[in-house]
């Protein structure tokens, strides 16, 4: 059975000799996940990391094994099990440091599970008529959310003629996230994004299509074994080449993930993240007279006295304001839904 909460904690370490814990650690196994099982536990049910996820298989990798098995239900990419090959479905998951999820596209409203136990998460968009300061923001609130760091990669910097604009909008998000200015095809974004992907770290590109996730993953690989296409000249639109989540493991012993461009981010369970990346805002709010402040005609409102007096943004304020909005829909719908599915599971 699947479980979320480790059992029986111990100092356990990964096979002794420089081999298997190389493999690990280029995997992205740390003490985080040794600490949450045995010696004993460790040697009958060897981890294994999830690489990618199919309709109805999982690819895993682990020390010296590489093998498609039946698809389990509540994984994502970048998961350790605890692998029992006897009988897979009792595999165990280990406990999660990060998880970047989203309300999933279309009607249905379900959680949709990114990836889990990212470092880093390079939110990428290019230079041209794709950048979108809501976007970032989302995108920015998901990695906070999650404790993970995020990190602006502005693309395609060869094409374009206003680079300081774009980087001072990003920027304007928050002065604590790095915004990284690069051409993905140049050498130079190796070395630009290597303070990030240090052996037994595990990052991800994430986007939308045709902004160069594909191409940055071959360029930190040193190959181009993932296909990349160009955007439409006519609008700047991307168009999908990566199908799927996968993770890479590089030279380096960095696990990447390549991501396919999602064209709907809508949030759900990121009030943290929220405040974090609006932290001047959110502050703001605590000032207000009444606690349930709408920010809009009520006395004693501190955010309007702000922007009376030109000390924020009304643009980012709506824009904020839209996030928590939908956060706080989201969060009860699936919450709701979640009740509903315990109870018809009930025997």
């Amino acid at each position: 059975m699947l479980r979320d909460d480790p059992q029986n904690k111990s100092q356990a370490t990964p096979p002794a000799h420089s081999g298997a814990a190389g493999q690990l650690r280029a995997l992205g196994w740390s003490e985080y996940f040794a600490d949450q099982a045995t010696s004993a536990s460790l040697s009958q049910t060897p981890p294994v990391r999830i690489i990618q996820v199919h309709r109805n298989t999982l690819h895993i990798q682990g020390v010296d094994l590489d093998m498609i098995i039946q698809g389990l239900q509540g994984v994502t990419v970048g998961d350790w099990l605890l692998f029992d090959a006897d009988a897979p479905r009792n595999s165990q998951l280990l406990s999660r440091k990060s998880l970047i999820k989203r309300r999933a596209p279309g009607h249905d409203r379900k959680e949709q599970l990114i990836a889990a136990n990212l470092d880093t998460a390079f939110i990428v968009t290019s230079c041209n008529n794709d950048f979108s300061l809501a976007r970032l923001e989302r995108y920015v609130a998901m990695a906070h959310e999650a404790g993970v760091t995020p990190v602006i990669v502005l693309s395609k910097i060869d094409l374009a003629t206003k680079v300081r604009a774009f980087a001072e909008q990003a920027q304007s998000i928050s002065p604590q996230i790095s915004v990284v200015c690069l051409d993905a095809r140049s050498p130079e974004a190796i070395s630009l994004l290597s303070p990030w992907c240090q052996a037994g770290q595990t990052v991800a590109f994430l986007g939308s299509s045709g902004v160069g996730k594909s191409t940055l993953t071959n360029s930190l690989a040193g190959n181009e074994a993932i296909a990349t296409q160009d955007v439409r000249a006519s609008d700047h639109k991307g168009r999908h080449t990566t199908t799927g989540r996968q993770l890479h493991i590089l030279p380096s012993r960095c696990a990447v993930l390549d991501t396919p461009g999602m064209r709907e981010i809508q949030l759900t369970d990121v009030s943290i993240g929220l405040e974090e990346t609006f932290a001047d805002l959110h502050a703001l709010q605590q000032s207000c007279r009444f606690n349930d402040c709408a920010h809009n005609t009520e006395p004693g409102c501190a955010v309007q006295a702000a922007i009376a007096s030109g000390a924020i943004d009304v643009p980012r304020l709506q824009r904020w304001l839209k996030l928590v909005a939908e956060d706080a829909e989201n969060t009860k719908f699936l919450a709701n839904r979640k009740l509903r599915d315990r109870a018809k599971n009930k025997p």
